[in-house]
């Protein structure tokens, strides 16, 4: 067993239920198989877009299956059902409200309605919460434009090293001195 483990949340009524398929979830999932040469393993959930259950599967995520990454999709939009980043606030010890703005800078460059997205991150224990929109080709925009900070925000965390594969994605770490 592989001492990476990385959490993948859809907020979904639908797709918790069955109604339709979770594609964003597996768009992540194929995401970090494209991206790390680590080895890792994936603690995945699907749930509702209620923030009592959001808030609980992070906890959970991060605090019993130890995950160093949990990355979410779904609930980062303006409707009254989307609450993963008030999730993500209440559970999280520091916020880091750059990769947002990133993701956000990203999007924009593809569609106007991207100032609607309120995605965001923070950092609970050891462990990074990244929430990504909802759409898979979304997903690896922002994902592309984040992700090479986030193996040296989880060296800063003290969780596991992770290695990327540079022919995919290069992670940034400062040159010791």
């Amino acid at each position: 067993m592989s001492e990476i483990k990385i959490g993948v949340i859809t907020a979904s009524d639908r797709a918790s239920k069955g109604i339709y398929e979770d594609i964003s979830g597996v768009a992540i999932q194929d995401t970090m198989k494209d991206y790390l040469k680590s080895e890792f393993e994936i603690v995945y959930r699907c749930i509702p877009d209620e923030q009592d259950h959001i808030e609980a599967t992070m906890k959970e995520l991060c605090d019993d299956e130890g995950c160093c990454l949990v990355v979410t999709t779904g609930g980062t939009g303006p409707a009254l059902r989307d609450v993963t980043p008030e999730a993500t606030e209440n559970v999280c010890q520091k916020m880091m409200p750059g990769f947002g703005e990133l993701m956000r800078q990203v999007s924009l460059q593809y569609v106007p309605t991207a100032i609607l997205s309120r995605q965001t991150a923070g950092i609970r224990g050891k462990s990074l919460i990244i929430n990504l929109p909802g759409k898979p080709k979304s997903i690896r925009e922002c994902l592309d434009a984040v992700f090479p900070a986030v193996p040296y925000c989880i060296d800063l965390i003290e969780g596991p090293y992770i290695e990327t594969n540079e022919d995919v994605i290069k992670a940034f770490r400062p040159k010791a001195k």
